[in-house]
C-alpha cells in the first residue's frame, strides 16, 4: 500500500509540475503582448479548487470523474487517511481559443491602427518580444477583369486614339464606369456568350447586302494579357456599333446619293446599343433588331440569299462572310478545304489552305494575296447574275434610311413601280396607280406624315415651276397665264405669286392630300386622267396624281376619322368652288420609296427599271473606295428653285414707272 501510494504521488508530482511551467509560459506570452488588461478580463480570476486523487482513481481502466470540487466542499464524513490534498498554490493551465487572441490583438493595437473593419485588422504586436513570425500587411489583389477594366479605362483616357469619336469615347468610358469596369464580351480572360453571338451576326453581314470586312471579329487567345483582352473588348465595341449604325440608318448616307432625298432617322447611341446587348437575354437577335423587320425588307433579303445560293452545275456555293487570314476561325472552312482540295481539318484557316487560296487566285486573274475575300468567293462560287444581287442590296440599303416603324396604318408610294399602297398591321388596305416625277423634275424620297386633306384646293405654284417655266413663258406671251386661268402678282419682297382658284379645271383636281416637306410636293387629283393607262407615268414636276382621289380619301378617313362615315360619294358631294380642310387627329405616315426590287404578294422577285439612276449611284457607293467614308453625311443646299425669290420682270398689270430722270431712258 505505502508502496502503491509512493507511485501514484511520484506521477501526480510530475503531471503539476508540468503543467504549473505550461502555465507559466502562457502568463509570460500573454503579459509579453503589451496588453495586460485585455488578458485579466479573458483569464478567471478564482482560484481552482483543491484536486483529490484517490487510490480508485489510479488504478488501471479507472473512468475519469466528474469535477464536483469545485461546486461543493468535500464532505466531512470522509476519512482523512484516505486522501491525499494537493495544496492550492499552483493555478490550472488557461486555455486561450482563437476568438480570445483577435480580442487580445485588438485591445493591444494602438488607436490609430484599428479600423472598423474586422476583416482588415492584422497583429501588430512586436515579433521579437512574442518570438512569432511577422506577418506584413495583405496587398489588394485584382482579378483579371478588374485588371482589364483598369486597363478599358487607361486606352479610353487616350485622346490620341482615333478609333472612337470624342462623343463615343465618353459614352463607352461612362457606360464601363457603371459596370464597376467589368468587361462586357469576356469572363475572366475568356470570350463569353455574348460576344460569340454578336460576332455570328457580325459575320452573317452579307445576308444584308453588307461587306462583313466593314465589321472585323477580332481573335483572343488562351493565354492572353489584360492589355489584350482590353484591346479586344474595345475593338470588339467598334465594330459591333458600327454595324448597329449601319443597320438603323444606311451603310451609305442618303445626302451622298440625291440632293431630294431627306430620311430623318438617327443613328443609334453607343451607351444604348451596349446597354441593349448587355441586358438581352439573345445578344444576337438584340443586335439584329437594329435592321428593319418589316414583311418588305425581310422577304427582300430571303431573295437575295435566294439568289445567292443558286449556281449553274448545282453544287453548293461557299457563304460570304469575313475576309480569312490564317490564324482565324471561320466556319466555311471545311467547306472550302474541300472545294479547294486542301489538307487539314478543323475550323482554323491555316498556312496550307491560304497557299491553296493563294494558288486559286493566281489561277483565276485575281492578287494571290491568300486572303479568302469577297472577290475569292465570287471567283470560287462561279458565273451568277451578279447586277441582280447587287440591285437587291441597293434597295435592302434603302430600306434601311426609311424610318424602320413604317407605322400600324401608313402610306407607302414605290416610284418606280408608280403605284400607291395604304397599308394596316403590314397588310396592304387598298392600291392604286400614280403618276411620279419626271427624270428632270424627280418625286423626292422622304417620310413625312400626313396631316390633312383639301376639298377644292386652290394650286399655289411652287417658285421652281415659277421662275423656270411660267416666267419664261409669259415673257414671250404675256397673256398666256391668264388664259390658262392662272393669277399672278407679286409679294411684298419683290418675289412673284402665281396661284389658280379651285375648280374642275384646277391642275390639282379636287382633291390635295397634305404631309407639309420642305420640297414642297403632296399627293393630288388631276384633270388628266389619261396618263393612268400608261405602263411609265413618270410625267409631274415632281407631286404624285392619284388616279382614284375620292377613294383614297375615303381609306385615309376611315383610318384618320373612323366614326365621321366619310364615303366616296360624300366626298363628291362637297365638290365647289370652296376649299373644305378635313384635318386628322393623329397623322398617317407617308413613306416615298424607290423600290426597284421588291417581293409581290405572289412571293416572286419584281424588278423595275430605275428612271431615276438610283441604283447605279448607290451601288457604286457600296463597292467602290467611297465605302470607307460613305456613311458620312454631306452637307446639302436648299436648292434655290424651290426659294422665292426677287425677278426683276413686269406682271402685265404693272404700268411702266417713269424715271425721275428722263435722260436715263435713253439707255433701256
Amino acid at each position: 500500500m505505502r508502496f502503491d501510494r509512493l507511485l501514484a504521488g511520484t506521477a501526480l508530482a510530475l503531471v503539476l509540475a508540468v503543467g504549473a511551467a505550461n502555465a507559466q509560459s502562457t502568463e509570460a506570452a500573454v503579459s509579453d503582448t503589451g496588453a495586460p488588461a485585455a488578458v485579466e478580463a479573458l483569464v478567471p480570476a478564482t482560484e481552482p479548487a483543491p484536486v483529490t486523487v484517490t487510490a480508485d482513481d489510479l488504478a488501471p481502466g479507472a473512468a475519469p470523474k466528474p469535477d464536483t470540487a469545485a461546486a461543493a466542499p468535500p464532505s466531512p464524513a470522509a476519512p482523512a487517511t484516505e486522501t491525499a490534498a494537493v495544496p492550492p498554490t499552483t493555478p490550472a493551465p488557461t486555455v486561450v481559443t482563437p476568438a480570445d487572441t483577435a480580442k487580445i490583438d485588438a485591445a493591444a493595437k494602438p488607436e490609430s491602427l484599428k479600423t472598423e473593419s474586422p476583416k482588415a485588422e492584422t497583429a501588430v504586436s512586436d515579433p521579437a518580444a512574442t518570438g512569432a513570425i511577422p506577418v506584413a500587411p495583405l496587398n489588394k489583389v485584382l482579378t483579371l477583369d478588374q485588371q482589364v477594366g483598369e486597363k478599358l479605362a487607361e486606352m479610353l483616357g487616350r485622346k490620341t486614339d482615333r478609333r472612337f469619336d470624342a462623343k463615343t469615347r465618353a459614352a463607352l468610358d461612362t457606360f464601363y464606369a457603371a459596370r464597376d469596369r467589368a468587361p462586357l464580351w469576356t469572363d475572366n480572360g475568356a470570350v463569353n456568350a455574348r460576344a460569340r453571338a454578336v460576332m455570328a451576326q457580325l459575320t452573317a453581314a452579307a445576308a444584308d447586302g453588307l461587306d462583313p470586312d466593314d465589321y472585323p471579329v477580332p481573335q483572343l487567345k488562351a493565354d492572353a494579357s489584360p492589355d489584350e483582352i482590353a484591346e479586344f473588348e474595345l475593338k470588339l465595341d467598334q465594330s459591333v456599333l458600327t454595324y448597329a449604325r449601319h443597320a438603323a440608318v444606311g451603310r451609305v448616307h442618303w445626302s451622298r446619293i440625291a440632293k431630294d432625298i431627306v430620311y430623318e432617322v438617327k443613328p443609334p447611341e453607343a451607351a444604348e446599343v451596349l446597354g441593349r446587348l448587355a441586358t438581352a437575354p439573345d445578344a444576337r437577335a438584340a443586335l439584329d433588331s437594329y435592321l428593319p423587320q418589316h414583311r418588305a425588307y425581310k422577304a427582300l433579303k430571303a431573295k437575295l440569299a435566294e439568289l445567292r445560293g443558286q449556281k449553274g452545275d448545282g453544287s453548293k456555293r461557299v457563304a460570304y462572310g469575313p475576309s480569312l487570314k490564317v490564324g482565324m476561325e471561320d466556319e466555311r472552312v471545311p467547306e472550302l478545304r474541300e472545294r479547294l482540295g486542301a489538307a487539314g481539318t478543323g475550323t482554323t484557316y491555316d498556312k496550307a489552305l491560304a497557299d491553296a487560296v493563294k494558288a486559286f487566285q493566281k489561277k483565276k486573274g485575281l492578287k494571290p494575296t491568300g486572303t479568302f475575300d469577297s472577290a475569292a468567293v465570287d471567283a470560287l462560287n462561279g458565273p451568277r447574275n451578279d447586277r441582280t444581287a447587287d440591285i437587291i442590296a441597293a434597295n435592302l440599303e434603302r430600306w434601311r434610311w426609311v424610318p424602320h416603324d413604317l407605322g400600324k396604318s401608313h402610306v407607302v408610294v414605290n416610284i418606280p413601280e408608280f403605284m400607291l399602297r395604304v397599308y394596316r398591321d403590314d397588310d396592304v388596305l387598298w392600291s392604286t396607280r400614280v403618276v411620279v416625277g419626271k427624270p428632270s423634275t424627280p418625286t423626292p424620297l422622304l417620310t413625312e406624315t400626313m396631316k390633312f386633306i383639301t376639298v377644292n384646293p386652290t394650286w399655289n405654284v411652287p417658285p421652281s415651276i415659277v421662275y423656270n417655266e411660267y416666267l419664261p413663258a409669259m415673257q414671250q406671251d404675256p397673256t398666256v397665264l391668264a388664259r390658262m386661268g392662272l393669277n399672278v402678282s407679286r409679294n411684298r419682297d419683290g418675289s412673284i405669286h402665281i396661284s389658280q382658284p379651285p375648280g374642275a379645271g384646277n391642275a390639282l383636281g379636287r382633291i390635295r392630300f397634305n404631309f407639309p416637306n420642305k420640297f414642297l410636293v403632296y399627293q393630288h387629283d388631276t384633270p388628266d386622267k389619261h396618263m393612268f393607262g400608261h405602263d411609265r407615268r413618270a410625267y409631274s414636276h415632281g407631286c404624285m396624281r392619284v388616279k382614284d382621289p375620292d377613294k383614297y380619301a375615303e381609306v385615309l378617313l376611315s383610318i384618320a376619322l373612323p366614326k365621321d362615315s366619310y364615303s366616296a360619294d360624300r366626298i363628291r358631294g362637297m365638290y365647289g368652288r370652296g376649299e373644305v380642310n378635313l384635318t386628322f387627329p393623329t397623322p398617317i405616315p407617308v413613306h416615298l420609296t424607290y423600290q426597284t426590287a421588291f417581293v409581290d404578294d405572289a412571293g416572286k422577285l419584281v424588278l423595275r427599271d430605275d428612271v431615276y439612276g438610283r441604283d447605279s449611284r448607290v451601288i457604286a457607293a457600296l463597292k467602290s473606295d467611297e465605302r470607307k467614308v460613305a456613311d458620312t453625311p454631306v452637307e446639302q443646299r436648299r436648292e434655290a428653285s424651290a426659294a422665292p425669290r426677287r425677278a426683276n420682270v413686269r406682271l402685265p398689270q404693272e404700268e411702266p414707272r417713269a424715271s425721275i430722270f428722263p435722260l436715263f431712258n435713253i439707255f433701256r
